[in-house]
């Protein structure tokens, strides 16, 4: 609840500030930010910014397919047999009882025992 407290009042404070300012010093800032996006050296850094950018987006999106036929690969060799994927079904990989519960190991037999018996 206090953070909404916090935002209503910074914005009530931000909105006093903004109208005691006036449409002038709105005007004002807007004007420097139009000068300081038409200025060369900014125009520049966007466009090769842009440029730069658009280069990673191809380069990544040629290696996406490589990655996912990989990622799959070995996700499937991974995979129980049972399940659809390559690997070897053990005898002991499964820690499932046949209700669905998972099986801890026991420390000694006679807990084992008295869990089974739960």
């Amino acid at each position: 609840m206090g953070y909404r407290a916090m935002f209503a009042a910074g914005f009530a404070i931000g909105y006093v500030v903004g109208t005691r300012a006036g449409r002038e010093r709105y005007e004002q800032i807007v004007k420097v930010g139009r000068q300081v996006a038409e200025h060369p050296a900014v125009q520049k850094a966007t466009q090769t910014v842009t440029t730069k950018t658009t280069e990673i987006t191809k380069t990544a999106s040629a290696q996406v397919p490589k990655i996912v036929t990989s990622a799959k690969k070995a996700a499937t060799d991974r995979l129980p047999s049972r399940l659809g994927g390559k690997g070897e079904a053990a005898d002991d990989a499964d820690d499932v009882s046949a209700d669905g519960h998972l099986i801890y190991p026991a420390e000694d037999s006679s807990q084992a025992a008295a869990e089974s018996a739960r």
